[in-house]
């Protein structure tokens, strides 16, 4: 399911990023007196009693402002109201209401979203200054007072953001369908393939790179049973992504995998392999959704009896990162392999959703470490006393052991192997957590 986006905005130097910084916990945005200095929209996420949101951090809104950066500033602040289920207007305590805040605030009311009033730099403990009812003013309700420098008053912002949420985001499709998230860099098919699938031209297809600007959801009922396709903007490389609505696409790309169940990342043929594949692929990875590596226009390459099987070999090569994923070759404009795709979609989905009972698991684990020893260091030995399944989606194990430090990366990869050896896990990511136990004495 999607968090909830949160977008703080509002003119130059109120303490926008700050504030933000303040909200995620880490210095994402940098902070200076500089007006201007925050000029692309930087996210973060943020957790309050439960709830998780992803925050916006936007550049300062000057509306009448003529100068080039300003005025794209402006824009990447607008494209992220467009995007935020709740708006976060920053004001300044110390110079008051001036009319670059009302003309925000007016343009806040228009579209519609639900704002709330922040009123920044209320430093000092207790009951607010005069100068603080002036915000009233702005037609926004109650403003709150907050210190984004020392952190006062951010718990009553963020009670006033949750407040404008429902208290359940119903998702509109039914249960039972597969949402599927069809990622990749531009160009390489992905609205042909949602299109081929769907039977018809639910999306808009263009060599262009750069067609699809939103991620759009596609229904699909057929024999192989109930989809939901989100196709979405390629991702480029940030050297790439000068244009503002482009930026935010990526925003709407990251948005569906994590909506999505199974990510479809999609590799063009003739192109082969780059590292901007590799960074689209990351994503999915870090979010532990099930991935299947599809192999586009697959019918424009020459081929002879070793084609695939040495094209697929480098491909295991360069997505060592990710070695669980399958590998399929396609064509979305012939419609080859599509109904092997729905095939594989079912499995991975189905793995990434598997639940191990503790007993077999402990049963492998114990075959692992008979075969080899667990790792030593200056005569201590690594014991693992038992490992249980925590979670799914991904696939999440929790070891008890006696010292973590000795808990080396490649014999977790080993006994990763080993599970996946005996219970498959193919097309989903796994997550280890290592938790430290005393030794019963």
């Amino acid at each position: 399911m999607a968090k909830p986006v949160v977008a703080i905005v509002g003119r130059p130097n109120v303490g926008k990023s700050t504030l933000f910084n303040k909200l995620v916990g880490k210095r994402l945005s940098i902070v200076d007196d500089t007006p201007g200095v925050t000029r692309d929209r930087i996210y973060g996420d943020c957790e309050w009693l439960g709830h998780n949101l992803l925050l916006v951090d936007t550049g300062g809104i000057e509306p009448r402002a003529d100068d080039v950066i300003l005025s794209q500033m402006r824009r990447q602040a607008q494209l992220a109201v467009e995007s935020a289920d709740v708006i976060i207007l920053v004001t300044d305590l110390r110079s008051g209401v001036v009319a670059t805040d009302a003309e925000v605030a007016a343009m806040l009311q228009k579209s519609g979203k639900p704002v709330v009033l922040c009123v920044n730099k209320c430093d000092s403990i207790g009951a607010p200054p005069l100068d603080f009812y002036e915000f009233y003013n702005l037609g926004l309700g109650d403003p709150i007072a907050v210190s984004a420098a020392h952190g006062h008053g951010t718990g009553d912002l963020l009670d006033a953001v949750l407040a404008h949420l429902p208290a359940e985001r119903e998702e509109e499709e039914e249960e039972d369908a597969i949402r599927v998230a069809v990622i990749g860099k531009p160009n390489v098919g992905k609205s042909s393939l949602v299109n081929a699938i769907a039977g018809e031209e639910r999306v808009i297809v263009s060599n262009i790179a750069g067609t699809t600007r939103d991620a759009t959801d596609t229904r699909i009922e057929n024999e192989h049973g109930k989809f939901i396709f989100i196709d979405t903007a390629g991702l480029r490389r940030k050297s790439r992504v000068d244009d503002a609505i482009e930026k935010y696409s990526v925003l709407r790309a990251r948005m569906a995998v994590e909506r999505a169940s199974v990510c479809v990342i999609m590799i063009d043929a003739q192109e082969g392999f780059t590292e901007q594949d590799s960074k689209v692929a990351g994503i999915a990875h870090e979010q532990g959704k099930a991935c299947i590596i599809a192999v586009n226009k697959w019918d424009a390459v020459e081929k002879d009896g070793r084609t695939m099987d040495s094209y697929r070999k480098k491909l295991m090569q360069d997505f060592s990162f990710m070695s669980y994923a399958p590998i399929l070759f396609i064509s979305a404009k012939t419609g080859q392999r599509l109904d092997r795709l729905f095939e594989l979609i079912h499995y991975v989905d189905g793995q990434n959703a598997m639940r191990i009972s503790t007993g077999r698991l402990n049963d492998v684990l114990a075959a692992a470490t008979a075969r080899v020893q667990p790792p030593t260091d200056k005569g201590r030995r690594l014991k693992i006393y038992y490992m249980t399944q925590a979670s799914t989606r991904p696939p999440t194990f929790v070891c008890f052991v006696n010292r973590k430090d000795l808990f080396h990366y490649s014999y977790q990869r080993y006994l990763d192997n080993q599970i996946r050896e005996v219970f498959g896990l193919e097309g989903t990511p796994t997550r280890f957590v290592i938790r430290e136990r005393e030794e019963k004495k």
